[in-house]
């Protein structure tokens, strides 16, 4: 990313220079609505992301200014304030400052200004790269780096939780700050056990198509988590041990198969079989065999939407189209109801796929997909 302009706003802004910090966004290659299943996830951080500008000011005020927001861009909040402040890109600030203070930091005000490259609403987790920066930043200027990555990684979850409203995981922030350049981690979300694994397919292209369709839905995930409890209660009543469907197989699913419903059966059913694709994903990467990792993506995707799902038409038209032009993998990444299709694309095929796909979405649903080439990089870090 050109820092140029943010370091010209900032010193418009501030009067002064300051130091500057990155978080990346992230991508899942596989292990999607296993997180709450005790399962594993696959991420890795991106070569986008959330750049800030950062000077301590000597007061207990923090000033930011956010360069990519149109409206409302400028916010002051004191570190003793007791409520959030209005803006919703300021919480996130707000909440590692309160987060890190718990942890017994001793804050001071700063002025930062913010900008970003990773797309907003394309699956790549902006806020958690948001999140990551100001917890990495503050962690160095006012603490020494003594607080470790884990607890950087708590704290942007915890923002989420306190300040923010989402009740999400700890992958995306974990995956921004733990970043490695040519390496995706493997998260146990049950112990968050970790290990690196390497990924550097040379002859093929990362790339993320946007749908630029997001479905309104009700309670679908809420259903989904629903569907799996209560497998894993009726497993427990004939096995000891079942806690979640990390501690099932194929067996003792089938042993209560007439207890559940068919709804509820295939979604369990797709957990287990997303159980088995990460591990022969794991396999698969450190034989550099990118041709198996492209099925399982593939089964992943078609997993998730005939068994649990959550896809919709236009993302299985984009993966559909990947298909038929031949791409190694395809799969939506993501929640579900929209978002982006993930694809793992051999570099002789990039640009006829890129034009088939952009070009054919376009006519049938009237929207221009959006595209997103990635690469694997660090983690938050000073630049």
């Amino acid at each position: 990313m050109d820092t140029a302009i943010l370091r010209n706003r900032f010193r418009e802004q501030f009067g002064t220079s300051g130091d500057l910090y990155f978080s990346p966004g992230r991508i899942n290659l596989i292990g999607e609505h296993t997180d709450y299943n005790g399962g594993f996830v696959f991420p890795g951080a991106v070569d986008k992301g959330i750049t800030i500008e950062i000077y301590r000011n000597g007061s207990r005020k923090v000033c930011l200014l956010a360069l990519d927001e149109k409206e409302h861009n400028y916010v002051e909040f004191m570190l003793d304030d007791s409520s959030k402040p209005e803006e919703h890109w300021a919480c996130y600030v707000f909440g590692v400052c309160k987060e890190l203070e718990k942890r017994g930091v001793s804050l001071g005000g700063f002025n930062a200004a913010i900008t970003g490259d990773v797309p907003l609403g394309a699956g790549m987790s902006s806020s958690a790269a948001l999140e990551s920066v100001f917890a990495f930043a503050l962690n160095t200027m006012f603490a020494g780096g003594r607080v470790d990555k884990f607890e950087l990684a708590k704290i942007g979850q915890a923002t989420e939780h306190n300040y923010c409203g989402v009740n999400c995981g700890i992958m995306d922030q974990f995956a921004s700050v733990f970043g490695r350049e040519g390496c995706l981690i493997r998260l146990d979300c049950r112990s968050l056990e970790y290990e690196y694994f390497p990924f550097d397919p040379k002859g093929y292209t990362l790339v993320l198509i946007d749908s630029c369709v997001k479905h309104m839905l009700g309670n679908e995930y809420n259903e989904r988590r629903e569907s799996c409890e209560k497998a894993v209660a009726a497993i427990a009543t004939q096995w000891i041990g079942v806690e979640s469907l990390r501690d099932a197989d194929y067996a003792m699913l089938d042993s209560v198969k007439d207890l559940l419903t068919d709804t509820d059966y295939r979604r369990a059913k797709y957990v287990l079989d997303e159980k088995e694709r990460v591990l022969a994903v794991c396999d698969a990467l450190n034989e550099g065999n990118y041709e198996l990792v492209g099925q399982k993506m593939y089964e992943t995707h078609w997993g998730l939407s005939r068994d649990y799902t959550v896809s919709c038409p236009e993302l299985d038209f984009l993966v559909e189209t990947a298909q038929e032009c031949g791409v190694t993998g395809s799969r939506i990444m993501g929640g579900g109801f929209g978002g982006c299709t993930l694809n793992l694309v051999r570099d002789t095929l990039y640009d006829k796929f890129i034009s088939k796909a952009t070009r054919e979405y376009s006519l049938k649903f009237g929207i221009t997909p959006k595209v997103y080439r990635v690469v694997i990089g660090d983690g938050s870090r000073k630049l």
